[in-house]
């Protein structure tokens, strides 16, 4: 089959891909597990063991330009130059980079999130949890999950890792959630490219202003940590530092976001399941994972070919894209049998929704503890929510999560 062969395109930009993109992916799976998308301009990986393949051989499949190779091959070079900073940041940092370079980065910001870092926080999840909804009960018990609980706890939680003025917090979510719009497709248009650079410029500025406080003043947080370890003698630009601190703030809440709003959605449309972990807490935990699997937040990501190859019968060329599709991965029947079903006591649980090997993420312990906390509280805390929607609108992006869900919470004793 030629790349071109395979009727894609249109259905990856279809309403009911943004709803349910498992049909899609099954039938990549079964009929053209490596395709071209012509409109996307790069190879779609469908099965879990080609995703796993290429996640874990960065010289062959590399991040380095993973996210600007398209258009910056494509746009004019006068665009180009309009939207600098956003190419300059995604071409440096922590994600952007294989090696020694991404080591390096890894190791000065991992210190932050260490298994006891994470424990740490346990407590103050679980009262920002019971604070938002005792909130709502008092007001009048009608809720938004994501607005109302899925935004504010893992936004609260990084912005205070990082030390961010709570005045502050909508600024930076606001700014983060515009500079990642640009990922929604693999060929943004200028109008989204601009909107996120401008975006990008806000947010970096103020970290810069945030890293030159610190030095002057330093405070227990991850803002002071960095520039600590820059000024003790690691070899971190301030590029680097900045491009850091923006890819932390910004993984550092969005995926919590939309996984949490999924999860109790798909907890709700199988109560059976929500019903098991009810009668056995310890089970919340397998059930992250479970629900990481089954709708994961991240859907896809990107590498660039560094050398021609081939793939299950296609010619990959060196500068190429392959779009792993990590969603796909996770419902591939080889890795998860039966993987349309929600199963909260699927044992072993098998999933890419973080990645896998050297850029594995880094947040990933920080996410499943925040989810876990807020479903150990629904499920079993002082207040309930009751879901009212059973077919929300789903966001059109980069990022699988809910616009909205609509809900009503209510105290465990009424």
């Amino acid at each position: 089959m030629k790349p071109a062969e395979f009727p894609v395109d249109a259905r990856l930009q279809s309403e009911e891909f943004m709803r349910n993109p498992y049909a899609l992916y099954a039938e990549l799976r079964e009929t053209a597990p490596v395709c071209w998308s012509q409109s996307w301009g790069c190879w779609l990986l469908t099965r879990h063991d080609d995703v796993v393949a290429t996640l874990n051989t960065p010289e062959r499949f590399s991040s380095v330009r993973r996210l600007t190779a398209v258009f910056e091959s494509e746009l004019p070079v006068s665009f180009q130059d309009r939207i600098r900073p956003l190419i300059s940041h995604y071409n440096t940092g922590l994600i952007n980079v294989d090696g020694g370079d991404h080591s390096r980065l890894r190791r000065l910001v991992q210190q932050g999130f260490t298994p006891s870092a994470i424990r740490r926080l346990q407590d103050r999840i679980r009262e920002i949890v019971r604070g938002i909804l005792a909130k709502v009960a008092l007001r009048n018990g009608e809720m938004d999950v994501v607005r109302d609980l899925a935004y504010p706890l893992p936004i609260t939680v990084i912005t205070e890792m990082m030390g961010v003025p709570e005045a502050e917090r909508d600024d930076f979510k606001l700014w983060s959630s515009k500079t990642v719009e640009f990922m929604a497709t693999p060929r943004p248009s200028q109008e989204v490219l601009l909107a996120s650079n401008d975006a990008l410029v806000r947010l970096r500025n103020r970290f810069h202003s945030l890293t030159d406080e610190r030095k002057a003043h330093p405070k227990d947080d991850l803002v002071t940590a960095l520039v600590q370890a820059r000024e003790a003698g690691d070899k971190l630009t301030d590029d680097e530092m900045i491009s850091t601190l923006t890819t932390i703030l910004i993984g550092g809440h969005e995926t919590t976001t939309n996984l949490l709003g999924t999860s109790l959605l798909r907890l709700h449309q199988n109560p059976a399941e929500r019903e098991i972990l009810r009668a056995n807490p310890p089970l919340i935990r397998n059930a992250v994972e479970e629900l990481l699997r089954f709708d994961s937040p991240f859907q896809r990501n990107r590498r660039v070919v560094t050398e021609d190859c081939e793939l299950r019968g296609q010619s990959l060329r060196k500068g190429q894209i392959v779009l792993q599709f990590l969603g796909s991965a996770n419902r591939d029947p080889a890795a998860n049998p039966d993987p349309d079903r929600l199963d909260v006591k699927r044992n072993p649980v098998r999933h890419v929704a973080f990645g896998h090997g050297a850029h594995f993420c880094l947040g990933a312990a920080l996410a499943r503890l925040e989810v876990q906390v807020a479903l150990e509280e629904l499920l079993t805390g002082p207040y309930q929510i009751e879901i009212l929607e059973d077919n929300p609108v789903w966001k059109n992006g980069l990022l699988r999560g809910l616009c909205h869900l609509r809900a009503r919470v209510i105290p465990r004793s009424a």
